[in-house]
């Protein structure tokens, strides 16, 4: 399948491509796949929570607002928490090019099934799809651009501006398009626009990958062993069956309800990061140094699940915000509530270059990683104070202008330019040698503890409490972001020399 002569065999053809923007061929390949998967999760993201708690006379499965919000969070969560998987299986099984193909396969299935009216059964037979496909798909697209340069190549860090380029840019029209789509025909033509989306990108990335990504992508590694095969065959074995038992019992006991199914898959993604945490910090693998930089690693973990927490609940609690307490006719103009998630990955947009600019222009005068986190965390705070002052100036009963929830995404959004490149940045400098690839998972990992974690506290969010919920959540994140900066001096001594 993956066959054919490939134009790029050896490094010298590498470095001599300069076909796409004076980039690498393969990275047009790359680029698109990515765009047209970010198109695909971003536009079925938009629509999926109204899907669930519309009444069936609107189109939609009736779930009460508390369980599709949790839904949605648990969601987020699952997609970043199976990335961990799919490392693996590209690293051991199958090689990234397949363990890619195989992922965007998984996503169309799955969008396809939410375009068809199956109600229930079929969101979640798609949720499954689309968690493994993302899963499998998304670390190793990334993976796959760096393996385009060679270590000395000056382009690379211009040829992951560029594919961020592509991952915002699909997130940007999915929510225009499928969101009015959603909105004014029905919700499973919008899920078909979404697997329409994943298909194009499924065909040019088979298309393309043939002629201009390398052979070495098609393999493994570090393929398994034997030996290492039938361990990992018994490991999956048995965890697939005290799963099954927890959800036996579960059954047994009446207590088979969406709110604790997603209560369970909560905790395991709570629990995952601290058990990676606890078999990196008793390893004998790790030396002293290794180990103080994982410790200063801990609180910069846990200012990012904070963080993530807030952020991602862009597509939960400010999408309701956007339904229901906005002001979506603006003269001639109607705004479909789910367009509104277009604002995310516009405003990255429109702030990487500035940034890129200004922390080159500070040099070595830059604030420290600790500081950067805890700035982060102080915007992604008032982010919430200052949606919470429409209820607080005019109480909650009436709609609000929009200008409100563009003011709290420009807002949380630098918090976002000021923790997550960082982040990805800081994680591989403190990696332990012996896990240098599981560091980069722990990375995925506080993204999906935080949404695990919204799961739960999203249930709190009605008109009634939007004002004390914006409030105290907004604080816990600039309380934390203090004692991050009051920390900041230690963590650095923790760092041992990496700033």
């Amino acid at each position: 399948m993956f066959g054919g002569r490939n134009k790029l065999n050896n490094q010298s053809d590498v470095s001599n491509d300069k076909s796409f923007f004076g980039q690498p061929r393969g990275l047009s390949t790359l680029f698109f796949t990515e765009m047209w998967e970010r198109f695909s999760y971003y536009g079925m993201r938009a629509i999926l929570l109204f899907y669930m708690y519309y009444a069936v006379s609107k189109g939609g499965l009736g779930f009460s607002q508390t369980t599709s919000a949790s839904v949605m969070s648990i969601y987020g969560s699952l997609v970043y928490l199976t990335s961990v998987i799919g490392g693996f299986v590209s690293d051991r099984i199958l090689g990234p090019r397949k363990t890619v193909f195989w992922g965007g396969v998984f996503i169309m299935l799955g969008h396809i099934a939410l375009a068809l009216p199956f109600g229930a059964p079929a969101l979640f037979i798609s949720i499954a799809l689309i968690v493994v496909g993302t899963g499998l798909l998304k670390p190793n697209v990334s993976e796959m651009v760096g393996g385009l340069y060679t270590e000395e190549d000056i382009r690379r860090d211009s040829g992951f501006s560029i594919f961020v380029f592509g991952i915002n840019l699909g997130a940007l029209i999915a929510p225009l398009l499928v969101g009015w789509v959603g909105a004014h025909i029905n919700f499973h033509v919008g899920f078909s626009l979404a697997a329409i989306g994943m298909f194009f990108g499924l065909l040019q990335y088979y298309l393309g990958g043939k002629k201009y990504l390398s052979k070495d992508s098609l393999y493994p590694s570090d393929p398994l062993e034997p030996e290492d095969a039938h361990k990992l065959g018994w490991q999956v074995t048995v965890g697939v069956v005290i799963f099954a038992l927890i959800l036996g019992v579960m059954k047994l006991a009446n207590a088979m309800t969406i709110d604790n199914v997603v209560l369970l898959l909560s905790l395991v993604a709570v629990a995952t990061p601290i058990i990676y945490f606890v078999l990196m910090f008793s390893s004998n693998k790790v030396t002293k140094i290794e180990r103080s930089r994982l410790w200063a690693y801990v609180p910069l973990f846990i200012a990012a699940v904070i963080f993530w927490a807030i952020e991602e609940q862009g597509s939960v609690v400010l999408a309701l915000y956007a339904a229901q307490r906005t002001q979506l006719h603006l003269g001639p103009i109607t705004l479909a509530a789910s367009q509104f998630q277009s604002l995310n990955p516009l405003f990255i947009m429109l702030y990487t270059p500035f940034f890129a600019w200004m922390w080159i222009k500070m040099g070595n005068k830059q604030p420290t990683s600790p500081h950067k986190f805890a700035y982060g965390l102080a915007f992604a705070g008032i982010s919430y104070l200052f949606i919470a002052l429409p209820g607080i100036l005019f109480g909650t009963a009436g709609k609000v202008n929009p200008l409100w929830l563009v003011g709290s995404w420009a807002i949380v959004e630098v918090g976002e330019m000021l923790i997550s490149p960082i982040g990805l940045s800081v994680t591989t400098k403190l990696a332990p040698k012996a896990f240098s690839s599981q560091m980069m998972s722990m990375w995925f990992l506080a993204d999906a503890a935080g949404q695990a974690i919204n799961a739960q506290i999203v249930r709190f969010y009605t008109n009634a409490t939007e004002v004390p919920y914006f409030l105290i959540v907004g604080a816990v994140s600039i309380v934390f972001g203090l004692l991050l900066l009051l920390m900041s001096k230690w963590i650095s001594s923790k760092m041992a020399g990496i700033n």
